[in-house]
């Protein structure tokens, strides 16, 4: 279940006055939940033994098969995470010393639903793989592009004096532009 929550894209959830970032991943052996407020990164991973375990606990009017809680956990969690909240969802949040629950309530079956997500702080070497070395790796691909795209512009420059020292003129003169300046432009950059 981690090596496919790599693959999934973190995003950006509100549960009252908090914002959090949050990815999710659901298979049918389980699921595996991260969350951070960018201060702190909490995690659940749940195998089916315990989502039965738990769905017993918490909603004991239903009876359906663990498989259909963990559908009915991913149909809530995934439109969550795309910033479309179903209508008849709430979710809370409740940090504490010991990790960070989320509610979640709903219906299953025209009955209630609840769930709680029992989310423990992520071991560090979680929090490096899924937040740090993407954050970096983002980082440093971003620093080549910058620097591609400068490249190009330098280029374009100097092909645009040759074309105006060969006596080429622009037939409009909106499209006037000032020589790219690097250095000017890196300073306003870390200025802003």
């Amino acid at each position: 279940l981690e090596s496919s929550l790599l693959t999934q894209p973190w995003a950006s959830v509100r549960f009252g006055e908090s914002t959090f970032l949050a990815k999710v991943c659901f298979r049918d052996t389980g699921y595996i939940l991260l969350i951070s407020d960018l201060s702190s990164v909490w995690y659940e991973s749940a195998d089916v033994e315990a989502v039965g375990q738990r769905s017993k606990e918490l909603n004991k009017r239903l009876t359906v098969h663990v498989s259909s809680f963990l559908n009915h956990l991913c149909n809530l969690m995934c439109p969550l995470l795309a910033g479309q909240p179903g209508a008849t969802t709430a979710f809370s949040c409740h940090r504490s010393a010991s990790g960070l629950r989320l509610h979640v309530k709903s219906e299953l079956s025209g009955l209630p639903f609840y769930w709680d997500f029992h989310c423990c702080p992520a071991p560090l070497e979680m929090v490096f793989r899924h937040l740090v070395r993407p954050l970096i790796q983002m980082n440093l691909a971003l620093q080549c592009q910058v620097q591609e795209l400068i490249s190009l512009l330098l280029q374009k420059d100097a092909e645009i004096e040759d074309y105006r020292e060969s006596g080429a003129t622009l037939s409009r003169d909106r499209l006037r532009t000032e020589p790219f300046q690097e250095e000017a432009f890196q300073q306003n950059f870390m200025a802003k």
